[in-house]
């Protein structure tokens, strides 16, 4: 009888602190809403991961940028992608795109291409005639080898805000 009413004691606990723990982390990953006319964004990407020493696990890179605004297009100035030495490897945009509102689009780095190396990057710039809500800018990185898999993103982080001139 002791040990039912313990293990309810334990589950209830264990809920509680379950439900506590959503609720207070909630506002963790709260993000407040910023609005803006451009930015130059820098996306943190990987060619590849080492998973032991001296054994690499090649990835595919896919930079997503979507348009959050329902109002208002963005225009995709440039998307630049550089090596572990900060040099630039590609330019994806060669002249000004548009992106829609709420619309999506994607730039590709294959598996194969192992030029970035372990510390390549991304460097997006985006304007817009009016303030709008920032874009989300994500390096998507997914491999697979031998039957295993892997996937994970890594979130870009403005570093500058559009000048004015």
């Amino acid at each position: 009888m002791k040990i039912i009413r313990l293990r309810k004691k334990v589950i209830f606990l264990s809920s509680l602190l379950i439900i506590t723990s959503f609720l207070v982390c909630r506002a963790c990953f709260a993000e407040d809403i910023v609005l803006s006319e451009g930015q130059t964004i820098y996306v943190p990407v990987y060619s590849h991961i080492y998973v032991m020493k001296g054994h690499s696990f090649e990835l595919a890179i896919s930079l997503s940028i979507r348009n959050t605004d329902p109002d208002e297009s963005v225009t995709i100035q440039s998307v630049r992608y550089y090596d572990s030495d900060g040099q630039l490897i590609r330019n994806y945009v060669e002249s000004p795109m548009q992106l829609k509102p709420m619309a999506s689009t994607h730039f590709f780095v294959s598996e194969s291409d192992k030029s970035g190396g372990f510390g390549a990057s991304f460097i997006v710039k985006w304007n817009s005639r009016s303030k709008v809500n920032e874009p989300i800018v994500e390096g998507v990185m997914a491999g697979t080898k031998s039957g295993q898999g892997i996937s994970f993103i890594s979130r870009g982080k403005p570093i500058q805000e559009k000048s004015r001139k």
